[in-house]
Parts: C-alpha cells; sequence; structure tokens
C-alpha cells in the first residue's frame, strides 16, 4: 500500500506548457494522496534513473524535436519493462530525429495523440483518476474518497470539454516536486498545498468509458 504517488514526465523543453499544465491538474483530483513528480531535466543534468524504476505512472510526451534525456528516459523504461503511456502533440512541424523516434517508439507502443493544451489536460486526469480507482485497495481510499472520485471522474467524461482556457503561464510546476497531502502525511518541513490525489503504471487509451 502507498499514500504516495510517483510520476515521471518524459518531455523536452518544447514542451514546458504541458509540463506546467498537468503537473498543475494534479491537484484538481479529489484524493488526500501525495505525489512525488518527476520531469525530464531542462539543463544538463541526469535523468533520475532510479527512479524511472519505481515510478507508478510514467508518460512521454513527443512535440516538434526530441532531446537526449527523453531518449534516455524511453530506453531505461524499456529495459525494466515499464513501458510509458505515449502522447503525440498533433498539427506541428516534427524533426528528422523526432519523426524517427516515434516511428521507432511506435513498435513497441501505441502513441495516443493531442492537439490542444485542454485536451492532453484532460486525457491526463482521465488516465490517473482510472488508476486510482482501478488500485484504490493499493492506495487505501476510503469508501467516501472512492466514491467521490467516481463521480468526479463522472462529470469529466460527460463534460467533453477540453477545456482550452487553461492557465498556460509559467511559474516553476515544469520541474520535478513534490506535492503533500495534509490529510495523509504531516511532513517535518516543506509546504503544505489543498488536497491531491494519485496514479499508475499503465499503457492504455483512456476513451473515457
Amino acid at each position: 500500500m502507498s499514500d504516495v504517488v510517483i510520476i515521471y514526465l518524459s518531455a523536452a523543453s518544447d514542451l514546458v506548457i504541458e509540463r506546467e499544465v498537468l503537473n498543475r491538474a494534479i491537484t484538481e483530483i479529489p484524493t488526500s494522496l501525495a505525489w512525488r513528480i518527476l520531469q525530464t531535466p531542462l539543463t544538463a543534468q541526469e535523468p533520475e534513473m532510479k527512479a524511472l524504476a519505481e515510478v507508478n505512472l510514467h508518460l512521454l510526451l513527443l512535440g516538434s524535436d526530441v532531446r537526449a534525456p527523453v531518449g534516455v528516459e524511453w530506453a531505461a523504461a524499456r529495459r525494466t519493462n515499464r513501458l510509458p503511456t505515449l502522447y503525440l502533440k498533433r498539427n506541428i512541424a516534427r524533426t528528422q530525429a523526432a519523426q524517427a523516434f516515434e516511428r521507432e517508439l511506435a513498435r513497441y507502443a501505441h502513441w495516443q495523440t493531442y492537439i490542444t493544451i485542454g485536451d492532453i489536460r484532460r486525457k491526463f486526469l482521465l488516465l490517473v483518476s482510472r488508476h486510482i480507482l482501478s488500485r484504490w485497495e493499493y492506495y487505501s481510499l476510503s469508501a467516501d474518497e472512492f466514491d467521490k472520485l467516481g463521480e468526479w471522474r463522472k462529470t469529466l467524461i460527460e463534460s467533453r470539454q477540453h477545456n482550452d482556457n487553461v492557465d498556460q503561464t509559467l511559474g516553476g510546476a515544469g520541474n520535478s516536486g513534490v506535492i503533500l497531502s495534509i490529510e495523509r502525511y504531516m511532513p517535518s518541513e516543506g509546504v503544505l498545498l489543498r488536497n491531491t490525489s494519485a496514479t499508475g503504471v499503465d499503457q492504455v487509451e483512456d476513451t473515457g468509458k
């Protein structure tokens, strides 16, 4: 059982807006679980290879180009047989390197596509909430918390809205960090935010069903 969900977002610097938006979206999911969020380094740092073998959810997003750390993260995921969920941004020009990377990964996993920021945000929230509900015992969800999350997800499915009025300002959420739950965990240091949530290791296409 776990109170903390570890998520890894593999995405190059051209997708920094997506990184920011997904990071912030996590806090909208109505559970009391805490998050540890790891992301592809934007500087000359090495990826957190050990964490890649322990994550509950790994997402890999591809935009116009692919950078070395993302390729390294993909190779590490393959070695541990924990393939990430793949998201491909549509309606953009891609470098030859990115096109080759897209074809290579398609040999092992299915690319889900998105166009807008609101689109990827909705897909992400549906994926995460389905994972939590399917593993409610592992995350020790109470009956009330399970029902609340299920109703929230149902509303998200029925809305069928991508909500493109998403806040796209950059504020540091595109970096790795920890979001703690005051309900389940009282730390000796750090900043407590509002109730947060969880995820998992699935390579699935969430159609909202």
